[in-house]
């Protein structure tokens, strides 16, 4: 398969992406939004405005754009606004685009674009440009009347000064028009008297501006442009080398690579005369002492640098000193690091390999005279770098043992990591390296794959674990080889692939006789089992890890088999016992110093809690975790877990603000497939409860990419994700085959974590498509929460939003046979925690359907006492209807203002809606002092002539807007009313004596 040349997967700007969309979002709100998009040269800001255009248009905005132009020391005026109206009469012609200005306006706006006529002689130069300062202003507000209009100014750090004085007038003057400003500049280039650095501080005091820095890509994210780029997954050695060589610079990732999908060589010429133009300008003398600092790895200290040169520090600084404030190097307290990874590897470059040697060489000999020269807190990875290059292969050896021991300390894993697999590539070149280190080639590996798990490294870990187990005799080491396989049973549940039970299995087949590592393995394998539904010889197993634990007195054993103990105790309703064993396992962890097990205890203390309810005790329970996980250096691992919990239990409460800042955070740090997947699903779940369509596509595609890796526990969310959405788009269909295919997953389980949950999300798909079919054809296919079909001024609908195609005869019998094999299922599924049995009622209710009363008041007063507003607020409008089917409009009238109040205080828009469209249906105010309708004062507006009987001609000359725009606005009214014609609104504005 041919390399591409670039990579079709947008890797590592999902969040600034959703920024981008939420943003315009708010721009179809009517609410304008500025962007400002900061970033080092390569960093990926044009790819983003590019995905977020096309995106932006698939969603129905008009897109402008426009780049400013680097012209001698200056920009071209208005050069961004120029190109964005030169692509505006393309589309529609200079008559189209004038037709959308006032008749006074297209003189001004020629002295952008001469096509639009002829500039207006004008004397006095200010009012003149205010004039078209203005103009532009009105310009958007014209064609944002209509839909959002997007305006993407690219390379704003060569903005001349009349674009930055447009751009500063419009931020400060864009009010109630759906427009939203997105400005990119290169944040590299902005040195301390760039003009552009005080408008950027200016404009970000703005309200309407949110600042934007892309960062590097992860590694992870480097990983997935790789597999673009090559056409298949990125093997993660070459992940590894490209991130280190490009430092999650884009265009440096695609550099990075040969013709051939293999490490390139050497840089391309283009790529190496960028990275060098700045280097080229300073001083000779300089450009020398660069490249022997290009040697001494990411950073080069001061101290160091002066003894392997031979300078003192008052030459050296005068050396160095161009280069510093030439922006070719950073520098710190203590030395200098290079702006970027691939500019000093151009200037390595320009060393020959006998010399690079000998500066190696002399590195090494100065930090063993005197290793106060290292400047990362470590100086034998460093020694053993330098030694490694020089080729000096025993020295190097024994300096990163001595490094993987110095990291493991001090908690650096990942960098231990290094060190420990620098020991395994060197061990077949030095003679005798088991006797100088004192451990086995079998022990470093060991030794290197629980550090990977660690990190986080799965895929080294596997690697590495893997290698030890081909390498141990069962026979003669039955333990060792059983603590290996367990081992690997972690990275692979860490890494979400597949085998962790057939590790557990060959564990326990290994270690037949009592002792604590059998106590060990019988408590993970008996939690396995448990998990899957073998429950019988789960609890067995279970039940013998804690005894004989308990019998041999070992912490670690302990610790494991009391915190699986606690999940089977928490299946069985015995709460308090469960809580006893996780306090227990804690202690043990303490007392045996394995973090592993304490971070462990965390995770499982904080599940506790979600599943008692005690949701705000459970956040605060995760976020101690986390900062223990951080401490301990193993975020990526035990963290990670920790984090999930964090994120699910604030969706439960419905603190979704913190939610996403949570998930923006973890996703920082790279989490695992199986717990991003997590963190990325409720996500998504607080995106569909907001009605945020473009983030919630944005995230779903995300997690398709995650599907496979998810895990049991986040793919049983993920399942209840497709069908909350299917059900809310209307697909019944996809709804009612979704939740059928993971009841079939899921339910030979018998784990109530998985399948309450999924039983009540499938419950209610249930019940929506039964509310469904029961409408008329022109009201099927959609969920109550979204607005109903977008109907036409003259009140025909789309057939296929109206149901046409649909076998209703088919769906029923599909609802019915699920409906009867969820409540088959629910029937022998425990429920002894509050989050399973809150779920239980809730289930019943939505099986008994809108018209039981009681089911439903059970329903509110469960979620009530759960402290979960968003299900509370749904189950209070389910309450109300039942209450208006036995003509209590009263009490009707309470729970929907209740509910009306919390929809909005979460910002559930959806929610909200169907609220509305409820109160209007049953003649009852939501919002007590407010109105029902939802409409826009403009919607308003146009309503009342639509009920004085006005046609669309008629109301759009009465109201100074297009016939287009005036259709526009007529059929936004009646989906929002839920009627199918003009005279139906007309009708029901009447009936709800809107305009009395």
């Amino acid at each position: 398969m041919p390399l591409h040349q670039v990579s079709p997967v947008f890797a590592g700007r999902e969040n600034e992406l959703a920024v981008l969309l939420g943003a315009l979002g708010q721009a179809r709100e009517g609410e304008p939004r500025v962007v400002l998009i900061g970033g080092e040269a390569g960093v990926g800001k044009t790819r983003l405005t590019s995905e977020f255009a096309a995106r932006a248009e698939q969603a129905g905005a008009l897109v402008l754009s426009g780049g400013c132009v680097e012209l001698s020391t200056s920009g071209l005026p208005y050069a961004p606004f120029t190109a964005a109206l030169r692509g505006l009469v393309r589309d529609l012609g200079p008559e189209g685009t004038t037709a959308l200005l006032p008749h006074d306006s297209a003189g001004d706006l020629s002295r952008l674009l001469p096509e639009l006529g002829t500039p207006p002689a004008e004397t006095d130069r200010d009012i003149a440009r205010m004039r078209l300062f203005e103009h532009v202003l009105a310009l958007l507000g014209r064609l944002a009347a209509d839909r959002p209009a997007v305006l993407i100014v690219e390379d704003a750090h060569w903005a001349d000064h009349s674009t930055r004085d447009l751009l500063s007038f419009l931020t400060r003057n864009l009010h109630g028009v759906g427009v939203l400003l997105a400005v990119t500049y290169r944040a590299d280039d902005l040195h301390r008297r760039h003009p552009l650095r005080p408008l950027l501080a200016e404009l970000s005091r703005v309200g309407i501006v949110t600042r934007l820095e892309l960062p590097r890509l992860t590694r992870a994210e480097v990983a997935a442009q790789l597999g673009g780029l090559l056409g298949h997954a990125a093997d993660p050695a070459l992940a590894e080398l490209v991130h280190a060589r490009s430092e999650g610079i884009p265009l440096f990732v695609e550099a990075a690579l040969g013709p051939d999908g293999t490490p390139a060589d050497d840089l391309p010429e283009s790529l190496r005369d960028l990275l060098l133009s700045g280097v080229q300008r300073l001083p000779e003398e300089t450009q020398r002492v660069l490249r022997v600092a290009t040697v001494a790895g990411d950073r080069a200290g001061h101290a160091l640098l002066a003894a392997v040169t031979g300078l003192d520090d008052t030459a050296l600084s005068d050396r160095m000193r161009p280069a510093v404030t030439g922006n070719v190097l950073l520098t710190d307290e203590e030395g200098y690091a290079f702006r970027h990874a691939l500019i000093r590897e151009a200037v390595r470059g320009e060393l020959l390999p006998g010399e690079r040697t000998a500066l190696h060489r002399r590195y090494a000999e100065a930090l063993a005279a005197n290793p106060a020269l290292g400047t990362g807190g470590r100086p034998s990875a460093e020694l053993a770098a330098h030694w490694a290059a020089a080729h000096d292969n025993e020295r190097a050896l024994l300096a990163a043992w001595d490094a993987a021991a110095e990291c493991a300390a001090a908690l650096s894993y990942a960098e231990g990591l290094q060190m420990l697999e620098l020991v395994l590539e060197l061990w077949e070149r030095v003679p005798g390296a088991a006797t100088r280190i004192g451990a086995d080639h079998t022990a470093v590996l060991e030794r290197a794959a629980e550090t990977a798990y660690a990190c986080g490294e799965t895929d080294r870990g596997l690697r590495l674990a893997s290698a030890a187990i081909d390498a141990l005799d069962g026979d003669a080491e039955p333990e060792r080889k059983a603590l290996v396989h367990l081992e690997r049973a972690r990275l692979r549940s860490l890494g979400g692939g597949p085998g962790a039970l057939t590790d557990l299995r060959a564990a326990e087949r290994l270690v037949p006789g009592a002792g604590p590592v059998r106590a060990s393995v019988l408590a993970l394998l008996g939690g396995e089992l448990t998990e899957i539904g073998e429950t019988e010889t789960g609890h067995a197993m279970i039940e013998e890890a804690v005894a004989l634990a308990a019998r041999l007195g070992d912490a670690a054993a302990s610790a494991d088999a009391l915190t699986t103990s606690a999940f089977v105790a928490a299946v069985k309703g015995d709460l308090a016992s469960a809580s006893d064993a996780l306090e227990g396992s804690r202690s043990m962890a303490e007392q045996g110093g394995s973090a592993r097990r304490l971070l462990r205890a965390f995770v499982n203390l904080s599940a506790q809690l979600i599943l008692r309810c005690r949701y705000a005790e459970a956040i605060a329970t995760a976020r101690e975790g986390i900062a223990l996980a951080h401490r301990l250096g193993q975020i990526r691992a035990g963290g990670g877990y920790i984090a999930g919990n964090l994120i699910e239990a604030q969706f439960a409460l419905g603190r979704w603000d913190d939610l996403a800042a949570s998930y923006e955070k973890a996703m920082r740090l790279e989490p695992n497939p199986p717990l991003r997947g997590q963190m990325l699903v409720f996500r998504a779940m607080v995106a569909l409860a907001r009605g945020e369509t473009p983030l919630l596509n944005a995230l779903t595609e995300q997690l398709g990419r995650f599907a496979a890796r998810l895990g049991r526990f986040g793919s049983g969310a993920y399942a209840c994700l497709l069908i909350d959405h299917r059900t809310a788009e209307g697909d019944f269909p996809g709804a009612i085959a979704t939740a059928q295919d993971a009841l079939d997953r899921f339910g030979p389980t018998g784990n109530p974590w998985y399948l309450w949950p999924i039983l009540h999300s499938a419950m209610r798909a249930c019940a929506a498509a039964d509310r469904g079919l029961d409408q008329p054809a022109a009201g099927r296919g959609r969920d109550p929460r979204q607005d109903p079909p977008a109907a036409a001024a003259d009140g025909t609908r789309d057939p296929v939003a109206a149901g046409h195609g649909r076998d209703p005869r088919r769906e029923q019998t599909s609802v019915a046979a699920l409906r009867g094999a969820l409540v088959e299922v629910a029937r022998d599924v425990p429920a002894g925690a509050p989050f399973w049995a809150v779920r239980k009622v809730a289930f019943a209710a939505e099986a008994a359907g809108v018209g039981d009363l009681p089911a439903w008041e059970a329903a509110v007063a469960a979620w009530e006492a759960a402290g979960e507003p968003y299900p509370l607020a749904e189950a209070l409008a389910r309450a109300a209807e039942a209450c208006a089917a036995a003509s209590d409009r009263d009490g009707a009238a309470v729970r929907l203002a209740r509910a009306a109040e919390i929809a909005e205080s979460l910002r559930a828009r959806p929610l909200a809606a169907e609220i509305d469209r409820l109160a209007r249906r049953i003649g009852v105010a939501a919002r007590p002092g407010g109105d029902a309708h939802g409409l826009t004062p403009r919607e308003l507006e146009v309503l009342r002539l639509i009920a004085a009987g006005r046609s669309n001609r008629e109301l759009a000359g009465e109201l100074f807007i297009s016939v287009k725009t005036a259709g526009v606005h007529v059929s936004n009214i009646l989906g929002k009313l839920g009627v199918a014609s003009r005279g139906e609104a007309a009708a029901l504005a009447h009936r709800l004596r809107l305009f009395d």
